[in-house]
């Protein structure tokens, strides 16, 4: 079977890596295109992934986008003519779904984003199949999606594909002396983040200052720091980040996957965005490894962060746990939906 893969973000290149792997593993051919954003390209060069390059990242805004969507399609289809796969999937999926559509090609798109109403308005009705989380909350096609137990997060740090080293967490920052807490601020720059924004510079040095007292600090950010708070900043190998997450004590912050990634490693995380995603929602309310914050104040962070650190050690071992019985091999669930399609409702 010949396959192709689009990437358009660092956390596409995590969630296929393995299926990747299980599908090379299983004789098909693969072929990987993909879009300079933060650091996607370059994470696929660290795992030795041969990729093609359609577009990169612009600006942000409707008009930008929409000049993106359009060349990006017409490079794809360009490769898709050469290549003549046999399927296609991605994460958001808008362009396999638009030149599968064009060329008769199944497009299978995996997703967990809810609030990303346009990219999915003019997504969902062209693709062949949308593949979704149980916990999602929002519209899908009739009879043209299904549902597993699981999260995107779950296909690359499931224990049976990751495994936690402090030793590389230790080369990467997390101290050794003090419980480390991990922020994560993001752009707002995405299709889904129009007319979103962030925390200020003024909650982040505050907050930072209130987490100083319980131990270290460390930012990931999309954007340049204030004053002050640069040296803060994640110094560590991209691709190593997960093994400091997993020892950190708890992590904050306006990405919903990284919140996702620390609850699927056993880590408390609070996730302070206006915008909510229903696998963070079922994090909270069915395993209690995810608090979500709408109304983005200090004391309201503040307060989340005392009562994680109220609650005893054990808590959130047993908490992780029960998740991981609940759930599945999400990256061996995607490889089995790109081999046995159209029959999913065998898996």
């Amino acid at each position: 079977m010949r396959v192709l893969i689009d990437i358009g973000h660092p956390a596409h290149v995590h969630f296929f890596r393995k299926p990747i792997q299980l599908l090379h593993s299983r004789g098909h051919d693969i072929l990987v295109t993909s879009r300079v954003k933060e650091i996607a390209v370059e994470l696929l060069d660290a795992l030795e992934i041969p990729h093609t390059i359609l577009s990169s990242k612009k600006n942000g805004g409707l008009i930008s986008l929409g000049k993106e969507l359009i060349s990006r399609n017409l490079r794809l289809l360009k490769v898709v003519r050469e290549f003549k796969p046999n399927i296609m999937a991605a994460i958001g999926g808008v362009n396999i779904a638009h030149v599968g559509k064009l060329t008769g090609i199944p497009s299978l798109v995996f997703y967990d984003t809810e609030n990303a109403t346009l990219q999915n308005a003019i997504t969902y009705p062209f693709a062949s199949c949308v593949i979704v989380p149980r916990c999602y909350e929002a519209w899908l096609p009739k009879n043209k999606h299904i549902r597993y137990a699981g999260y995107h997060e779950l296909s690359y740090l499931h224990p049976k594909y990751f495994s936690a080293d402090r030793t590389i967490a230790l080369r990467n920052g997390l101290s050794s002396t003090r419980d480390t807490f991990f922020i994560r601020l993001v752009s707002w720059k995405a299709s889904h983040d129009i007319g979103e924004k962030g925390w200020n510079s003024e909650l982040v040095s505050q907050f930072v200052a209130f987490l100083e007292e319980h131990g270290e600090v460390i930012i990931s950010s999309e954007n340049t720091l204030g004053t002050g708070l640069e040296k803060y900043r994640y110094k560590g190998n991209p691709a190593e980040v997960h093994h400091v997450m997993a020892f950190c004590r708890a992590f904050i912050g306006e990405s919903a996957t990284m919140a996702s990634e620390c609850a699927v490693l056993g880590v408390p995380a609070i996730y302070a965005a206006t915008t909510g995603r229903g696998y963070t929602n079922e994090q909270e309310t069915r395993y209690g490894l995810v608090t979500n914050i709408r109304v983005i104040t200090l004391d309201a962070i503040k307060t989340a962060v005392d009562n994680v650190l109220a609650q005893p050690a054990s808590t959130w071992p047993l908490r992780h746990q029960k998740l991981l019985a609940d759930t599945i091999d999400v990256a061996e669930y995607t490889a089995r939906c790109i081999e046995q399609f159209p029959h999913l409702s065998d898996l």
